[in-house]
């Protein structure tokens, strides 16, 4: 059958299911019973998800969990999280218990700034140039008044544009580089929507400015976007206490355990390989909170790898250290996220997922991301550095496996039971489910 179809975006749902499921199932009947198992029966739900993107089929799920006792700077919270992988809420509540009892975690906003660019090209000299910017540079303020009332009334708006020279790396390539406040919202949308009318502006000017001749005033805007990189919307994290409180296991030495932490930091600090696994770690925790708020934890991800490689080599985004006798772990998180607009006041389980956090400012939310991220990154290391990452993993994993070959609930309890004291492996609860099914 052909796999090419015109107009696909202009079908309603139910012709999309029709023709997917017709064209690439060999029973289209099931196809079309599977999408329509993950449909919500409340129809104006489902109405608004569909809306949410192109091409609605269905609904994607992923299991929402909660990590509770979490204490940030003396408050108490019940941490959501939307993730897949299994271990990873255990191993945040785990954390949060240890920390609980060792005065909790701190966490600060050190900076708020985001950042968007104009990249255009410019046929003169930068001086000229630098010239022209300082003559129209109030423009791009006044011209942007009606974009940035609202967001000056609640504290945040531009912050400042500067003027950039990057022709040693591109011919005649030139940008503006601006910063941004954008208090509790992201900003995607104000950013760019300010940066285009900058783009505007700057072609205008230049085409009335009399100090150009005619091939300097035909600046060629490439394009206008806000960057994902955040190096100064940077939140702390961290927890200390002192190191003979740093082991709640009577076979796990207090100061043998702070010095096996801290030297497995420092291999992340220094080794690439290594870093990269480890501050997956990191985000095993900080995508699940950013899912849960309808945040975009795409942007999340590449502004924190972008961070890690600040340096010049990819790094690891956590610290340690001993000092006098006490122990201290911290994080340095760059966070652009919001707590309005976007999917914040239309997804239901974003609503709740906010309200159960006691309706954040976007500050106390990144100090809340960038903490969950610190206990995930804790949890694992503890265990890499003690009993080993497998042993906890496999035990929570345990039950995919199970699932996967459609255990009964007998066999569950059997297995389950016989694993608490033995190797747990893939294989091994395959051939042990073999067994007792003979």
């Amino acid at each position: 059958m052909n796999q090419n179809i015109k107009g696909f975006s202009k079908l309603s749902k139910q012709e999309k299911i029709e023709w997917i499921s017709n064209t690439y199932f060999s029973n289209p009947a099931k196809a079309t019973e599977t999408v329509k198992q993950y449909w919500n029966s409340n129809e104006d739900l489902q109405k608004l998800h569909d809306e949410f993107i192109e091409n609605t089929l269905t609904n994607f799920y992923l299991p929402y969990g909660v990590a509770p006792n979490f204490v940030i700077n003396g408050k108490n919270y019940t941490i959501p999280m939307a993730i897949e992988e299994s271990s990873v809420v255990a191993a945040a509540s785990k954390a949060a218990k240890f920390w609980e009892q060792r005065g909790g975690f701190k966490a600060t906003v050190i900076n708020t700034e985001k950042i968007g660019q104009v990249h255009f090209l410019f046929k003169g000299s930068f001086e000229k140039l630098q010239n022209f910017f300082s003559v129209i540079k109030p423009k791009f303020f006044s011209d942007t008044e009606n974009f940035t009332k609202n967001m000056q009334k609640r504290g945040g708006g531009i912050l400042d544009i500067e003027l950039r020279d990057k022709t040693s790396d591109i011919e005649n390539y030139f940008q503006l580089h601006a910063t941004f406040n954008t208090k509790d919202s992201m900003g995607a949308n104000f950013i760019n929507t300010c940066l285009e009318q900058f783009a505007k502006t700057l072609e205008n000017e230049a085409r009335e400015y009399n100090n150009f001749n005619e091939e300097e005033k035909n600046i060629q805007v490439i394009m206008s976007i806000l960057s994902n990189y955040v190096p100064n919307c940077i939140v702390r994290a961290e927890v200390s206490c002192p190191i003979d409180q740093l082991s709640d296991d009577p076979s796990i030495d207090s100061k043998e355990f702070a010095e096996k932490f801290v030297n497995a930091i420092k291999i992340a600090e220094i080794e690439p390989y290594r870093a990269v696994t480890h501050n997956k770690g990191i985000m095993n925790g900080i995508d699940a909170v950013i899912v849960a708020t309808g945040n975009d934890f795409r942007a999340v991800a590449a502004g924190v790898h972008a961070y890690a490689s600040r340096n010049g080599s990819y790094s690891s985004l956590s610290h340690a250290k001993i000092e006098n006798d006490v122990f201290t772990f911290w994080i340095d998180i760059p966070l652009a996220i919001g707590t309005i607009g976007g999917l914040t006041t239309l997804h239901p389980l974003v609503k709740f997922s906010l309200e159960m956090l006691g309706k954040p400012s976007a500050e106390e939310l990144m100090k809340i991301v960038a903490v969950t991220g610190l206990a995930q990154n804790f949890a694992a290391v503890r265990s890499l550095t003690t009993t080993g990452i497998q042993q906890g993993h496999m035990k929570m994993h345990i039950m995919n496996i199970l699932n996967q070959h459609q255990a009964t609930k007998e066999e569950k309890a059997k297995v389950l039971d016989y694993f608490k004291n033995n190797t747990i492996s893939h294989s091994l609860v395959v051939d042990y489910l073999e067994q007792l099914r003979k």
